[in-house]
């Protein structure tokens, strides 16, 4: 089964302030406008995020998407806080044996196109094989499909417990298929500026 899984647990360091509650030209948050885009995939949607401004605003969400019959669930990650592969290493573990398709909050310009052309993608490859996207220049791995079967699930909890932290240093030993998708709809915004949709 699918599941989409939201990360938005970064600390917008070089943005300076809270990437995720920017408001969007769409309405809401950026944070919002991901969590709604996500529900029309028709699949159960978890948000893992170390801040509590992110859940307290999602919660609001959790009634109308339930209504359109997706479930929104919650997680406030727990420290250490120490990026995406250990949050992803968590979303494996509380959802184990799904397809779970990571997306970053910070792609301000994700359409609903390209996460289905991911998707395509993915239907045709095999069920251990990660499909990342990728923009025609370079892998975009916070937006991609992980199974988290048994075999992925272990390699990660090895590579994490070795103290791995880099996500591409871990999927350089896997098996991946690079999605070509839209560079403008994968776009991920860290930096203040004429393009930032705020």
């Amino acid at each position: 089964p699918l599941r989409c899984c939201l990360l938005s647990g970064g600390e917008s360091r070089r943005m300076g302030r809270d990437k995720a509650l920017l408001s969007h030209p769409e309405g809401g948050s950026w944070l919002e406008r991901t969590l709604r885009l996500l529900a029309q995939l028709d699949a159960p949607i978890t948000l893992l995020s170390r801040h509590g401004a992110h859940l307290e605003r999602s919660e609001a969400l959790q009634a109308e998407l339930k209504a359109r019959g997706v479930a929104l669930e919650l997680i406030a990650e727990p420290p250490p806080w120490e990026g995406p592969l250990l949050a992803l290493h968590r979303l494996m573990e509380h959802h184990p044996d799904e397809h779970l398709l990571l997306c970053p909050v910070d792609m301000p310009d994700l359409s609903l196109a390209a996460l289905q052309a991911l998707l395509a993608g993915a239907a045709t490859g095999s069920p251990i094989r990660l499909q990342l996207a990728h923009d025609g220049e370079r892998l975009q791995p916070l937006l991609g499909l992980y199974p988290s079967s048994a075999p992925i699930r272990a390699h990660l909890a090895a590579a994490v417990e070795r103290g791995e932290r880099r996500l591409q240093s871990w999927l350089v030993e896997l098996p991946c298929q690079a999605v070509p998708l839209d560079p403008r709809a994968i776009r991920n915004v860290n930096r203040p500026g004429p393009s930032q949709l705020a």
